[in-house]
């Protein structure tokens, strides 16, 4: 018979957990839960676009927001080519992203802020970076990853997909453009 100051005793020891629990199909958000961590100039762009209030209002459901990004997304850049005014801007500010006017917001980041809007769940944010249909769909699914989750889970979200050679690249550019967005090379604060 064991006495209750017997070292072992198999009921006081934490049982380690199951690896292969499955997570919960709500999505964390980090950090600004109204903005998405965006640069406020981008983000105000978005907000104001006939494109977003008028053409993405109308769209409700992930599926419709997927085939949006199919049809009519080109480009993964924060602004609409030729759209940016830079002259008559000296020093510093002179040509540099996400400082003075602005221009057209891209299609990308109205879509990219319609799924958040939409409050995607784990299923519906996985289904978007291993969608096959559209590198374009795969990289709202990563940049949605990027602005939204925690960065502890970066890694848990982005490691299975480092051994792919066009996700690889997918991510490379958007760490690139997301640290030149921020003017910052890490994840550890939102904006």
């Amino acid at each position: 018979m064991k006495s209750q100051y017997d070292e072992g005793d198999e009921e006081d020891e934490p049982k380690p957990s199951n690896p292969t629990t499955k997570k919960s199909n709500v999505l964390p958000l980090w950090g600004n839960e109204r903005t998405m961590n965006m640069n406020p100039l981008i983000l105000t762009n978005i907000q104001s676009s006939h494109y977003f209030k008028v053409n993405l209002y109308e769209l409700k459901t992930y599926h419709e927001v997927i085939d949006e990004i199919y049809y009519k997304v080109a480009h993964l850049e924060p602004w609409e080519k030729g759209s940016r005014k830079t002259a008559g801007q000296t020093g510093m500010c002179g040509g540099v992203r996400g400082v003075g006017a602005g221009g057209i917001v891209s299609t990308a980041y109205c879509l990219l802020y319609k799924l958040f809007t939409l409050k995607l769940t784990r299923k519906q944010l996985n289904g978007l970076i291993t969608h096959t249909d559209s590198p374009y769909i795969r990289a709202l699914g990563f940049m949605y990853i990027r602005y939204s989750q925690p960065p502890a889970d970066l890694w848990d979200w982005y490691d299975e997909y480092l051994d792919d050679p066009e996700v690889r690249c997918e991510l490379l550019l958007l760490w690139i453009s997301s640290s030149l967005l921020t003017n910052q090379l890490s994840v550890d604060k939102p904006v």
